[in-house]
């Protein structure tokens, strides 16, 4: 969350953040919570330094054989009052925190300002999208005429928003998975994490998913357990609580984990195929990185996600997510486009971003300088990438005339030197 002394003497700052992520949140709201809070305070603590002052005269009475009682009376009072006041500025206290708790994180001021997705600035593109000699069909046709994406069957086990891997597809599925993960510890500097796929309320406080999205997510109400939204949530919580050294930074994991989604297609977009689903597998990157370098480290993840794409020759641009588009715990974000050349568009398939030290702030993630005070990290998240939007860009972009697919060669060692997914 955000820093509450910055609130406090810069609420103006606040305010053109949340007017530029056009939020409906008022600062004077908080700024009427938190003077209430205050008020109550200073209130508790003249009456404690009153009753301390009456508990010594008390005392001075009693060495001296004096009668008491009118002081004792007094000092009961006191401790009446002040038990009130008490639980007054805990409930003023519990206030603030959950107004702050409900605060997206203020744009980087690198951020460009915009009021949806239709004015996210394009930042590059790679690759040249193939130019086909007949009509290119959706994935989930290519996926069902080829008998490895069966949406009918997942419909019967689970409802609608679900797929069925079978034969090459669930191969495949398992190649890219092994691909990303060699690509990101082997070449790449991220140590691989298998983290529960289920996780406590702290945890998912931590990230920012609760409490402003908790009707958005799959519960567990008798153990309450959360299934996770992504692996950026048990990854970035590693070491929540925890002091890092700073030699320590920066910081990199890495981790494949089904994802659990029920607010996949809430606005009816993409009700078929492979790019919303309930449930999907994505492979996450996680860094953590020191508050003078982490804008870089956005960059290099960034890069890291992009290589993917090339490696698998897939055509991709970048977009610079505006204040009205930027997700809620992130100061800055880049989205990665796939080309997608049956919907003739660029579609996501990763989202980098960084939060500097909003998630650090709620799950108490931070380092030891050398020479210095302890200060909070700074958490980074991207995806690298998800498979079925990979799979996605596979099967329209390779898809040849007669229905077969072409693998890209990238990925021909992890299925075993076949090279053509072939109809039968």
């Amino acid at each position: 969350m955000i820093d509450l002394k910055l609130v406090q003497k810069n609420p103006e700052l606040l305010a053109k953040a949340l007017a530029d992520r056009h939020s409906s949140l008022s600062v004077d709201e908080f700024l009427k919570l938190d003077g209430r809070r205050r008020a109550l305070l200073a209130e508790v603590e003249a009456l404690k330094q009153k009753q301390n002052a009456a508990s010594r005269e008390v005392a001075q009475l009693k060495r001296e054989g004096k009668d008491a009682a009118h002081m004792m009376a007094e000092l009961g009072e006191l401790s009446d009052r002040i038990k009130a006041l008490d639980t007054q500025t805990a409930a003023a206290r519990a206030a603030v925190e959950e107004w702050l708790m409900g605060v997206p994180n203020i744009p980087d001021e690198s951020t460009p300002v915009g009021k949806d997705e239709t004015e996210n600035p394009e930042r590059l593109r790679w690759g040249t999208p193939r130019e086909f000699d007949f009509p290119p069909r959706q994935h989930w046709e290519v996926g069902t005429a080829l008998c490895g994406l069966d949406f009918d069957r997942a419909a019967k086990l689970a409802g609608s928003r679900f797929v069925v891997y079978q034969g090459w597809a669930a191969r495949l599925d398992r190649a890219l998975i092994n691909f990303f993960l060699d690509q990101h510890t082997l070449h790449e500097d991220y140590i691989e994490v298998c983290p529960p796929f289920m996780v406590n309320r702290a945890t998912m406080t931590g990230t920012g998913q609760l409490p402003k999205f908790e009707e958005d997510l799959f519960k567990m109400p008798a153990w309450d357990y959360y299934l996770i939204p992504t692996a950026e949530v048990p990854l970035t919580n590693l070491h929540a609580g925890e002091v890092l050294d700073e030699s320590d930074l920066p910081r990199a994991y890495c981790a494949a984990t089904p994802c659990f989604r029920s607010e996949a297609g809430a606005a009816g977009k993409d009700t078929r195929g492979l790019i919303r689903l309930h449930q999907f597998t994505k492979v996450e990157m996680v860094r953590f990185a020191h508050p003078d370098d982490s804008m870089n480290q956005l960059e290099i993840m960034v890069g890291h996600a992009r290589n993917l794409l090339e490696l698998l020759e897939l055509p991709y641009r970048v977009i610079s997510l505006c204040t009205g588009d930027l997700g809620f715990g992130s100061t800055k974000t880049y989205d990665v486009e796939v080309w997608l050349p049956a919907q003739n568009t660029y579609r996501e398939i990763s989202s980098c971003s960084n939060c500097k030290d909003f998630q650090a702030r709620r799950a108490d993630i931070r380092f030891k300088p050398k020479g210095g005070k302890t200060a909070y990290a700074h958490t980074l998240n991207g995806s690298g990438l998800p498979t079925g939007r990979t799979l996605a860009a596979i099967l329209e972009n390779y898809q040849q005339k007669d229905g077969s697919v072409v693998i890209p060669k990238a990925l021909v060692p992890y299925m075993g030197g076949q090279e053509v997914i072939e109809p039968k």
